[in-house]
């Protein structure tokens, strides 16, 4: 091959290859810039004044994953096919046996069909976003990865779990605004109701008013109702909202100053226990009467009756 054939050929299908690659990365830069930027605009508008500012953010960042990823693949395919066409190769068979080989698979790829439609319903519902802690397929953690076919999640151990979408029968979303402070405290049933009632709502108004506490505690924990009459102690309800994942930090915080509460009003936490009694046996009575004599043997009748009168 001679030097002005490939000069010839740089300078045609080599400029437009290049082109092809400079107009792709340019698209991709945009993709990368616009798409953020129109979300912003989107959801904020429409979150304004049903969603925290925190939600918003936790949407926007799942959104443009999810668009950027697949903007990007399209980007690299139709870059791929335009390259291809530029070097000489025929891609249209390449496009029919593509098309054979998806109508194959599609009948043994029910499952990722279902994960795709599946995935789709989560975003599109918006059931939960990057950040999230969430109990999906029986597993319970915070979602570190989610797209159209999976969602990843780390547990309280570190573990990463893949669930597929399609097993998502029920999604459980624990940070969807506020969370609730949701425990049973338990007093012994000599207590004074009353007044143990009254130490938990001033418990909880003191730790909703502290420094720390107070940004994390949306409306302070206090005593709803006699919940229960157990075996060893009256149980008392006890609810309040925090914000979202923060509920398990204050009601650790709050059994602790509940403790401490109670030991100074002399209030007690009852444990299970059982009272055992030792009883003695009691001592014989005394006979009332004296026995009757035995009767002798000559009075005695005989079994066939002889001598009876």
């Amino acid at each position: 091959m001679e030097w002005s054939t490939v000069e010839d050929w740089l300078l045609s299908h080599g400029v437009r290859i290049l082109i092809i690659l400079l107009v792709s990365a340019i698209l991709y830069y945009v993709l990368r810039k616009v798409i953020p930027s129109a979300l912003q605009i989107t959801v904020r508008r429409r979150g304004k004044s049903k969603k925290a500012e925190e939600e918003a953010e936790k949407r926007i960042q799942t959104l443009s994953r999810i668009f950027t990823g697949t903007g990007a693949i399209i980007i690299v395919i139709t870059a791929g096919f335009m390259i291809l066409s530029e070097l000489g190769i025929n891609i249209y068979p390449m496009l029919a046996g593509f098309g054979v080989i998806g109508v194959a698979l599609g009948f043994g790829a029910q499952y990722l069909i279902r994960d795709l439609i599946a995935g789709f319903f989560v975003l599109v519902e918006n059931q939960y976003n990057i950040g999230d802690w969430v109990s999906v397929a029986g597993i319970d953690g915070s979602v570190q990865e989610i797209n159209m076919r999976r969602t990843v999640l780390r547990d309280f151990d570190g573990t990463v779990h893949v669930v597929p979408n399609g097993e998502i029968k029920t999604a459980s979303n624990y940070s969807k605004e506020w969370a609730r402070v949701n425990l049973n405290i338990s007093v012994a049933y000599g207590t004074d109701l009353d007044h143990a009632i009254a130490v938990i709502n001033r418990v909880g108004a003191e730790m909703a008013k502290a420094e720390h506490w107070r940004s994390l505690i949306k409306s302070p924990p206090q005593a709803l109702r006699v919940d229960n009459l157990g075996d060893s102690g009256i149980d008392i309800k006890v609810l309040g909202q925090t914000k979202p994942i923060r509920q398990w930090e204050v009601m650790g915080e709050l059994r602790k100053r509940l403790k401490l509460a109670f030991d100074e009003e002399g209030i007690e936490i009852p444990w299970p226990h059982t009272k055992v009694y030792f009883g003695t046996t009691p001592p014989p009575r005394a006979p009332t009467e004296v026995p009757a004599p035995p009767i002798p043997p000559s009075e005695v009748l005989p079994p066939d009756g002889e001598g009876a009168e």
